[in-house]
């Protein structure tokens, strides 16, 4: 009985798929810093590029919609 509400369960349920955040080139307002991240480095930073699939912000960027 617990095997075919597990079966039940699984098969129910739909797959998900999950993929990595992409990364960014923030720069810096205040300076002519830019740094690679998947999140901003403060407030006051901006994103001048991206999204792209590494931390090196050097691979093909993410196809765009």
């Amino acid at each position: 009985m617990l095997f075919a509400l597990s079966l039940l369960f699984a098969l129910a349920v739909p797959p998900v798929e999950a993929a990595p955040a992409p990364w960014y080139v923030w720069a810096s307002p205040s300076s002519e810093h830019r740094v690679c991240a998947q999140t901003s480095p403060g407030a006051a930073w901006r994103k001048v590029a991206g999204p792209y699939r590494n931390a090196a912000c050097r691979a093909a960027p993410y196809p765009t919609r």
